[in-house]
């Protein structure tokens, strides 16, 4: 295309819509782009990437109306073309587009193999090429409603953020890649698409859901042996990830892991998939019928199997998601693997037992100094259970625990031995009250080499293990980031506005 429609009109940067989702957001963003670059050492849309990474457009860090920050997460195909720019020690050309067929948005956002370029798909997804120009080196698409056109230098960061994300939390303010903007085209009449990010559900949530749907055949062929994954949007995406493999290595005599650690490794090292947290990995031989999207099914196949002396598999000190601030820096924490295979071993607890939080409260008061309150027991799913209460210590609660009932540690019947999973939170009630608040509190709070400890723990050959009852700690702590929290007035806006005789009534 010599000339695409969206060179017809230019504007400037304060012009577009200044959006802003969240009280504590650093600035205006742009939240459904689509950021285009080539790479250095391949020009041409053969050698493309697209991603949807998101844009701040205004910021008392940068020249107004000249620079924009330019966000991308670890794992992100600019991040290969970024890298090549700085190894030639040259400006990274960048094409932002807003708006065009649905259809290039979504491929914006699939992950797709390193070496497949997005505009090719999304040609595919919309039935026609990926159509195109370009202007003083820049690449235009023919169907944006608009693009801005600009530079990376190799040399420059400036702080971006904070901004609320699709985590349910902030990502707070870090030195990222600066872009310097040349050109802001735009067509007549054009149309500003955005949406809104936040704690899961959100409306991010349907392009997570299209994600499953595109991409969730085409795993098993790529890591045979695997036959289903699901990276569970109520936690944060990455957060969790659920995986159906088979065990087929030993197909006799006592059935434990095997091929799943083998399939766990496998998928640790594909792609985006690289970044879950914690890996859950059942055998589809001891369950043909589970529906890995079933969540609670699924975490009860799992705890009625797994052996935790021995199925808990820890990567200490690796890269995490940019956006999740349970570990030790950013992009830096833990994975834990938990895999299960082989005949139930035990009935999970589905009632709690008057005595317990009667017990451990006594035990606070008559032999530890640190005194607790306010202690809440809850159950949440067959064989997990929260805990909340004021002043506790998470090795305080593991020493009651064995001091109550030291009978427990070799006793199967046992009603801990059915209680594979406890949960340190910061109320008990709110992660009780819905599968959705357990699921973003439990993994989104918790790095699993920091956080999970266990009854009667153990470390043998530099593998770590228990006796007793898995214990996660998923209380807010302080290097974590805030919690999203709405405003209120425009939450009083939108009641008014969904208020019967408002223009929102009957929509939710």
């Amino acid at each position: 295309v010599s000339q695409p429609m969206v060179a017809e009109m230019e504007t400037s940067l304060s012009a577009l819509p200044q959006i802003v989702s969240w009280p504590k957001d650093g600035g205006a963003y742009i939240t459904l782009p689509q950021v285009y670059t080539e790479d250095p050492n391949h020009p041409g849309i053969a050698h493309s990437n697209i991603g949807m990474y998101r844009i701040q457009i205004s910021s008392p860090h940068y020249q107004k109306n000249q620079q924009v920050g330019l966000h991308y997460q670890i794992h992100r195909g600019i991040g290969i073309h970024h890298h090549a720019a700085i190894g030639k020690n040259e400006k990274l050309r960048v094409s932002i587009f807003v708006g065009g067929p649905p259809a290039h948005a979504l491929a914006a956002v699939m992950p797709l193999p390193e070496g497949i370029p997005e505009v090719f798909f999304a040609g595919l997804l919309a039935g026609h090429r990926f159509r195109y120009g370009y202007h003083n080196g820049h690449m235009l698409s023919a169907d944006a409603d608009f693009c801005i056109t600009g530079t990376i230098d190799p040399n420059q960061t400036l702080p971006e953020g904070p901004f609320g994300d699709h985590l349910g939390y902030y990502s707070l303010e870090h030195p990222f890649p600066v872009m310097q903007v040349e050109k802001v085209f735009h067509r007549k009449d054009a149309i500003w698409p955005f949406t809104v990010v936040g704690r899961p559900p959100q409306e991010d949530s349907h392009l997570a859901e299209l994600i499953h749907e595109f991409a969730g055949p085409v795993l098993p062929m790529e890591i045979p042996g695997i036959h289903a994954v699901h990276a569970v949007e109520a936690s944060g995406v990455h957060p969790l990830l659920l995986a159906i493999g088979s065990e087929r290595y030993k197909p006799y005599g006592p059935r434990h892991p095997e091929e799943l650690l083998t399939l766990a490794n496998a998928i640790l090292g594909y792609g985006q998939l690289s970044l879950a947290k914690y890996l859950c990995m059942v055998a589809k031989e001891d369950g043909p019928d589970l529906d890995i999207r079933n969540v609670p099914k699924y975490l009860q196949h799992l705890l009625e199997r797994i052996d935790l002396k021995t199925d808990l598999h820890f990567q200490t000190r690796t890269t995490m998601d940019t956006l999740d601030y349970s570990g030790t820096g950013l992009n830096k924490g833990s994975k834990v693997v938990m895999v299960a295979a082989g005949e139930k071993r035990r009935e999970l607890l589905r009632e709690i037992p008057l005595h317990f939080a009667e017990k451990i409260s006594a035990y606070f008061s008559n032999h530890l100094s640190s005194e607790i309150s306010d202690l809440k027991i809850n159950l949440v799913l067959p064989g997990i259970v929260a805990v909340s209460a004021k002043n506790l210590q998470s090795k305080n609660f593991i020493l009651a625990i064995e001091s109550i009932y030291p009978e427990a540690k070799s006793d199967p019947a046992h009603f801990l031995f059915n209680l594979p999973l406890i949960i340190l939170v910061d109320s008990a009630d709110f992660v009780s009250r819905s599968l959705d608040n357990f699921l973003w509190v439990a993994f989104t709070r918790s790095d699993p080499a920091r956080d999970i400890s266990g009854i009667w723990s153990f470390n043998e050959d530099k593998h770590w293990g228990c006796s007793g009852p898995l214990i996660i700690d998923a209380r807010i702590k302080p290097h974590h980031a805030p919690p999203l929290e709405s405003d209120p007035t425009i939450v009083k806006k939108v009641e008014a506005w969904a208020a019967p005789g408002g223009p929102l009534h009957g929509l939710f």
